[in-house]
């Protein structure tokens, strides 16, 4: 043991805290005198009324006085309040030992118990992979949804949106994919939930069987919109150390939306101008960064599942816009096929998988074209058939259309509860254009 090393630190160690003190809270945002800190840093607030110090995070300044947003409420904040630096970004414990559990965006556990021992500190705020350490998508992965495993093959570190309007089964979906998928970790992210809903998803949908292998993130509405926004980050960097260990892992962020809308917050509250339907600049920065972030690298895999809450089943909005533009393919839910009774409701015609050609077999293609022709053959004469205008002969394509849309429709239900391999899911497929299926 060399004593010199430990009297240099020592030396050279400052002995001094600096502190800062709040000058007003205007909205989401503190203005505090100092202390030195940079943006991204996170701040101990000292209240006399609290016990505890109000975690709070540098977002910007304002002539030399800094910016603060607080994780929690800002109701024992009051001025002269003592601001102190951490001088690091926010960071979480992460490791085998959280599997199962049901955490906050600070990583703390939601029924306020202790974390396991063995985990390691992880920084919430990571760099996407370099484009050149990036694999490319080769196999596929087993999502458990018949529509998809057989018409939307999903390739292993892919990343998917889920586009519906509120109350078209997108929950219900994830928690199929979380209990059926043959990924080996689940990491699922509920961001701006409603509070009741939380343990609905976790005991109804999710299940015990899906808990077991899944960590769950949950950050509900009436939280700060930075805690929103951590919910993502955390989720997002949690998946990341399971990839890193060399583990295919699901994320399933619900949803990307609410994320949006809670930097569209932060931004308005920092003074940023409000552009598209009142997103500002920072929203359209952020997503690209957050979204990038996972994917494949050399070590493993994350294939995402983002679900997106379109306004007024507007698919054209300026989020789903730029989301679409991001990810590698897009499931569109649609109300009309929710109230037809079809669950899954995914319109398959307007859904792609960008994928799916290089990663499936050529009769498995085959196959999957020909069902999409014959679907897309009986939409175009829907309303002829309905009408009773169409005359059965006067178009060979149309009538086998209308003969198989039965067929196809059976085939593409499934309850929530029933379980199928990939393997079976393309075998019913096969069977239904070989006349197998009732």
């Amino acid at each position: 043991m060399n004593i010199a090393d430990y009297l240099s630190a020592v030396e050279q160690a400052d002995t001094y805290k600096r502190y800062g003190k709040v000058l007003r809270v205007v909205g989401l945002m503190i203005e505090s005198q100092g202390p030195a800190a940079n943006i991204g840093e996170v701040c101990y607030i000292h209240s006399s009324e609290s016990r505890s110090p109000i975690l709070s995070e540098v977002v910007g300044f304002n002539n030399e006085k800094i910016i603060l947003m607080p994780y929690s409420e800002v109701n024992e904040i009051g001025p002269g309040c003592l601001v102190e630096s951490t001088g690091k970004p926010l960071s979480i414990k992460v490791g085998r030992g959280l599997i199962g559990n049901v955490v906050d965006s600070l990583g703390e556990k939601l029924d306020h118990s202790s974390l396991p021992k063995g985990l390691t500190r992880y920084l919430t705020d990571q760099s996407p992979p370099n484009p050149m350490e990036r694999p490319p998508i080769s196999e596929p992965i087993q999502v458990g949804v018949k529509a998809i495993d057989s018409l939307l093959t999903v390739g292993r570190g892919q990343r998917i949106g889920i586009f519906a309007g509120s109350g078209v089964g997108k929950s219900t979906l994830l928690g199929m994919i979380a209990r059926n998928s043959d990924a080996d970790i689940n990491v699922i992210a509920l961001i701006g939930e409603r509070g009741r809903e939380v343990r609905e998803f976790i005991e109804k949908d999710l299940g015990p069987e899906g808990l077991k292998r899944s960590i769950v993130v949950v950050a509900t509405s009436d939280q700060p919109a930075l805690m929103r926004i951590k919910g993502a980050y955390t989720a997002t960097a949690i998946s990341e150390y399971f990839r890193d260990q060399g583990y295919s892992v699901n994320l399933m962020m619900d949803s990307v939306t609410r994320v949006a809308m809670a930097q569209r917050e932060i931004g308005l509250a920092t003074g940023e101008p409000p552009t598209t339907k009142g997103y500002t600049p920072s929203v359209f920065a952020t997503l690209p960064k957050l979204l990038e972030r996972t994917g494949t690298n050399k070590n493993g895999t994350i294939t995402a599942f983002y679900t997106v809450l379109v306004d007024g089943d507007d698919m054209n909005e300026p989020i789903a816009d730029t989301v679409r533009g991001i990810l590698d393919g897009h499931f569109v839910m649609d109300r009309k096929l929710a109230e037809r009774g079809q669950f899954p409701a995914i319109n398959v015609l307007k859904s792609i998988s960008r994928v799916m050609n290089g990663i499936t077999a050529a009769s498995h293609k085959q196959i999957a074209q020909e069902i999409r022709s014959l679907m897309a053959k009986y939409e175009e004469n829907s309303e002829l058939i309905h009408i009773g205008a169409y005359k059965r002969g006067t178009d060979q394509m149309i009538d086998r259309a209308i003969s198989y849309q039965p067929k196809i429709q059976s085939f593409l239900k499934q309850d929530v509860h029933e379980v199928l391999s990939r393997t079976e899911s393309i075998e019913q497929m096969t069977a239904l254009l070989n006349g197998g299926m009732n």
